[in-house]
């Protein structure tokens, strides 16, 4: 390893010689007695030499820091002449001000026009992931000049965290900012186009994990020994019993319920509260009305009439959201011994599994009833959203789990708690009335 001492002793002679101090860093001593370090690595097969700057401008400590952060930048597979290359043009760019159709430039015009088909919780994702990977690396240059390697670099940054479905969700993002700039001749050509073949492949897709039909009984044998909040047990009631997704029990309004009191009640969720931007109806079946009458009760803020917290379902009033969290449903698995074993976005999964496998129910009903948007021709004939198909189905859903939450009962040996429902046990299958629980003992209250 080379010394300051030694450096200095470096005499110039009749033409350039180096002396190493490893690393591949090296100092290069010129015949007019200038003293230069170098780095010299391979990227790709191939031998390449970066330049750094004059001794003693650039100390050997100073030069040992640069070889390796150089050598850091090659650990995460980037080529480090590659990225001086798009520094300079980068700050080229932004010292000359000439540039006017720039890549953030184009992507922020972009973005206005897809908020407003977008959630806003969406929006704000897609934003923040352009914000935190593109615009630092490509933001400010002329979207017309820009290369495919330019955009590959940035989208391996991403890459190198692991985040393979991510970067290939950014590379899409920018693909269409370059195509929404083609036809006003902004730019020529999509450079993302062909990147696929040099990115990572993606990891195949795991379902959530969930509960399975079999243990339904064992799970709400824990449920109901298990002494968490009963607003926190409830939400998770509702949503296994809607199948919906956690974000809409969470924000879930009583605004948003229609003829609680008739023979068909429903749940009507605006566009903009579901991911796929469609109105979603549900129909309730009696046991949902149940959990209705328990949240109403539960709800202080509700029989207060404030319209900051009283509109939701679940209010919570130190929460920043205003409702529960997500984390109070997941906690109840954790409690009961199913971290790292289901999700509470599992249950979805399961009322399909159990609903497609009962071949009592279309798997158009279904889908439609888990707000999963067809495609093609079947989309044309939605219209009536088969409501009228899905109100018994989900009361069958609702009489299930009630049916395999009496055996998790017995099996637990909660013979007082089965004998108090037994005469409101549901049970009752397509086309066989049934009386409305609503003037009955409910499960749920009595496991309470």
């Amino acid at each position: 390893m080379l010394t300051n001492i030694a450096i200095k002793s470096f005499s110039p002679e009749g033409r350039p010689y180096k002396r190493s101090d490893g690393g591949g860093l090296f100092i290069h001593i010129q015949p007019n007695g200038a003293k230069l370090w170098r780095f010299a690595y391979r990227f790709d097969g191939k031998q390449k030499l970066l330049s750094g700057g004059p001794y003693p401008q650039l100390s050997l400590l100073a030069a040992r820091a640069w070889r390796d952060e150089m050598k850091q930048q090659l650990a995460l597979g980037l080529d480090p002449s590659e990225e001086r290359r798009q520094e300079r043009a980068v700050a080229d760019a932004q010292q000359s001000g000439r540039v006017r159709n720039t890549f953030e430039h184009v992507a922020r015009e972009w973005l206005e026009i897809r908020l407003l088909s977008w959630t806003p919780r969406y929006a704000a994702l897609v934003t923040g992931r352009l914000e935190a990977d593109i615009f630092p690396v490509i933001g400010p240059l002329d979207i017309a000049r820009i290369t495919p390697r330019q955009i590959l670099d940035a989208i391996r940054k991403i890459e190198t965290r692991g985040a393979i479905e991510m970067a290939r969700r950014v590379k899409n993002h920018c693909s269409e900012i370059f195509r929404y700039a083609i036809p006003d001749g902004r730019c020529e050509t999509d450079p993302c186009r062909d990147l696929n073949p040099a990115m990572s492949k993606p990891r195949p897709v795991a379902h959530r994990a969930k509960v399975q039909a079999r243990d339904l009984p064992d799970f709400f044998a824990k449920l109901n020994a298990d002494k968490g909040e009963r607003l926190s047990h409830l939400a998770l009631r509702w949503t296994m019993l809607t199948m919906v997704r956690t974000q809409e029990t969470r924000f879930a309004e009583w605004s948003e319920f229609e003829g609680l009191d008739g023979p068909e009640p429903l749940w009507r969720l605006s566009p903009e509260r579901m991911k796929m931007r469609a109105e979603h109806l549900i129909p309730l079946p009696r046991q949902a009305l149940d959990i209705l009458d328990e949240l109403r009760e539960l709800n202080v803020w509700h029989k207060a009439g404030p319209f900051r917290l009283g509109r939701f379902l679940s209010p919570v009033a130190h929460s920043k959201t205003l409702t529960i969290s997500e984390n109070r449903m997941l906690d109840i698995m954790y409690r009961i011994g199913l971290r790292g074993k289901a999700t509470v976005h599992g249950f979805r999964g399961l009322a399909s599994t159990v609903l497609n496998e009962s071949g009592l129910f279309e798997p158009d009903w279904i889908e439609h009833q888990l707000a999963h948007q067809p495609q093609g021709v079947r989309a044309a004939y939605n219209a009536a959203r088969y409501l009228a198909h899905r109100r018994p189905m989900m009361q069958w859903w609702a009489d299930y789990l009630d049916t395999t939450e009496v055996k998790g009962m017995r099996a637990a040996g909660s013979m007082a708690i089965i004998d108090a429902v037994s005469p409101a046990l549901p049970g009752s299958r397509l086309g066989r009335p049934a009386t409305s629980a609503r003037t009955k003992p409910s499960i749920r209250r009595s496991a309470a």
